[in-house]
Order: C-alpha cells, then structure tokens, then sequence
C-alpha cells in the first residue's frame, strides 16, 4: 500500500496577530508592522509578536506551551555563539532548562564559524 505524506499545517499566525491588533491594540500596529511584513513568522517572531502586544516577558509565558521548531532551535544556538553566552546565561534568556539547551547542542551540531 502506498502511503501518502501528509504535510504539516500551521496556523495562519500573521491573520491571527494582524486580526488580535487591529481589533482589540490598534496603537500597536506600528511596532509589530515590521515583524508582520515577513513572509513567514518564526516561533522567535511570535515570541517578539506576544512580548509587544500583551506586554509580557519571557518569563511570564508558561513553559508547557513553548515548542521551538528546528530553525529556531539553531537560531537560539547562534545566539549563544553570536553573544558568547554559556548554557547557563542562553537557557536563562531564552527561559529553558540548561538540560534542553545541552540536549539541543547534541541533537543539532553546529559549527561556530558556518553558522554565524
């Protein structure tokens, strides 16, 4: 039998954000205007988009409900090496355990000077 490839479908978060603004934080557009003129938002664009319109902080979002997909995972990776942060200093900005943070760096190995 053949087995058909079902490709993964996201939700529509610029209509999403772009409706929650317009309806509800319409002052706010001009600030988000430059992250929703992407063609894609990453899950780092939403984390951006949620920290602007409902003033929180990183340390507000609940853990449970962060997933990071492979491109933010690598993106969070060359923030370190970009900064010069240790794991420490990464999982505390970015709110994540130092565990994730070494299991990410096994999973994804990067060199510091191709990705930077």
């Amino acid at each position: 039998m053949a087995r058909k490839v079902q490709k993964i479908v996201h939700p529509d978060y610029k209509r999403i954000y772009t409706d929650i603004i317009n309806k509800k934080y319409p002052e706010k557009e001009k600030k988000c205007q430059s992250i929703l003129s992407k063609k894609t938002l990453s899950v780092m664009d939403l984390m951006k988009l949620n920290t602007i319109i409902f003033n929180t902080t990183t340390k507000e979002i609940n853990q449970k409900f962060k997933a990071y997909d492979r491109e933010t995972i690598l993106e969070i990776l060359n923030y370190q090496i970009k900064n010069k942060l240790n794991n420490k200093q990464l999982a505390y900005h970015f709110q994540t355990s130092r565990n994730t943070i070494t299991k990410w760096k096994r999973l994804f190995p990067i060199d510091n000077k191709e990705n930077i």
